[in-house]
């Protein structure tokens, strides 16, 4: 009952976007992801991903006959594009073999064997209509939020030292090696989502059930709640505001070289194209989950988690994408779902409660913040940093400690027997 009513929440939900989308005469996920059967996909990636996701629930025989046709469906299709001259891009066959696993499903299983089959076709699908929906919400925000907030948040992180002006530097002075490996990290944070989360679930296929919290949870609910953020704080990032990327919307090419000026906050117009996905980062609340979900993995995992999110926080101020003030949102938006969605699986109680709402407190103080004490938090950096930093690092000690010492406490080893004492003569 629960699967099917989160199956037809997330049926509406696509629905709606889609009238949204055509409302603005924009690509809706499902018109998206439907045209993907038969033409050129452009997230390959991420359809394999889905398949990858799906095939949890299949023993190895079965994981081998569905890649073997995923990929020979997609160098058929190959074949045909270099023939009539068209796009060579892959991800038709791994969408094909998903539908397939479906009506396998529907028409041949029965009982726990058809539920569990279902809940990999709608995992792997999960992934794939995020990144469509994702992908629409983006145009959407550009469509319908004329004005940005740029110069808000701008000058709310002066009280963090501006942050994306100091990496910006760096990243420029140690190009191209740093923008080379930067851009990796960035561009395939899915695929690394992707295996943390088959790390996680690679018990499934044996134990026929999954477990009750894992990565791509929090990573589907993350990309579902923060688009809805974009919405209501649309900020486009420093290297388009400030920089040159902005062409003729931009207040001025200052980015990284030169700091802007804190000169009475307003919002500005911007173009239709670039989307408004600055507050909060999402990016790095992905990374974030990645990281708090590799944690009880092995250790080449722990330092993987580790490395992509160092790497994608120097990324996304490096590359003038964010300022400092949407990164600290994105790890404070992260820990307040991941709370609610470990509490939800495991129980509420009133230190969940705390948690959560305590979450929730900072993050809508950060916002409100940024919006309405921009010049008193540029003026006082010597406090408003600080408070800053210590609202942001309360809700990551709550979280840890909730984490370490409820959620998963260390086990505790058996009592042994004591052995008899010798008696003396």
């Amino acid at each position: 009952m629960l699967w099917a009513a989160a199956g037809v929440a997330v049926l509406g939900f696509l629905v709606t976007m889609e009238a949204v989308a055509r409302h603005y005469a924009l690509r809706g996920p499902l018109t998206s992801m439907a045209s993907e059967v038969i033409v050129a996909p452009y997230s390959g990636p991420a359809l394999y991903g889905g398949l990858a996701l799906t095939m949890v629930v299949l023993t190895w025989r079965q994981r081998a006959v569905a890649a073997a046709a995923a990929i020979g469906i997609d160098l058929v299709f190959l074949v045909v594009r270099l023939i009539i001259g068209s796009k060579l891009d892959f991800g038709n066959g791994a969408l094909w073999v998903i539908i397939a696993c479906a009506v396998i499903a529907l028409t041949r299983l029965k009982g726990s064997e058809r539920l569990l089959m279902l809940k990999g076709v709608g995992l792997g699908m999960l992934l794939i209509t995020g990144h469509k929906t994702g992908a629409t919400w983006l145009l959407i925000t550009s469509t319908t939020r004329p004005q940005v907030l740029d110069p808000y948040v701008a000058a709310a992180d002066h009280a963090l030292g501006d942050p994306s002006w100091l990496v910006g530097r760096f990243v420029e002075a140690t190009d191209p090696f740093s923008t080379v490996l930067l851009n990796a990290v960035y561009g395939q944070l899915p695929l690394a989502a992707a295996v943390f989360a088959l790390y996680q679930l690679r018990h499934v296929a044996v134990e026929r059930r999954f477990p009750g919290h894992h990565l791509m949870r929090t990573f589907l609910v993350i990309g579902l709640l923060g688009p809805g953020i974009y919405m209501l704080f649309p900020v486009v990032g420093p290297i388009y505001a400030y920089g040159a990327d902005g062409g003729q919307w931009a207040l001025a090419d200052l980015w990284p070289g030169t700091l802007p000026p804190i000169t009475g906050p307003h919002s500005i117009p911007f173009d239709e194209i670039t989307p408004r996905n600055c507050m909060p980062s999402l990016h790095t609340a992905w990374a974030t989950a990645i990281f708090i979900h590799s944690r009880k993995a092995a250790r080449p995992l722990r330092w993987a988690g580790t490395f992509w999110l160092v790497g994608t926080l120097t990324a996304t101020l490096g590359f003038g994408y964010h300022y400092g003030a949407d990164i600290i949102a994105g790890v404070v938006f992260t820990l307040t779902i991941d709370a609610a969605l470990r509490a939800f699986d495991r129980g509420w109680d009133w230190p969940a409660v705390r948690l959560v709402g305590h979450g929730t407190a900072v993050f809508v103080a950060l916002l409100v913040s940024y919006r309405f004490l921009p010049v008193e938090m540029a003026a006082r950096p010597w406090l408003f940093g600080p408070l800053l930093l210590l609202a942001t690092g309360s809700v990551i000690t709550a979280y840890v400690l909730r984490y370490a010492r409820v959620w998963d406490p260390k086990p505790v080893p058996p009592l042994q027997p004591s052995e008899p004492q010798p008696v003396q003569a």
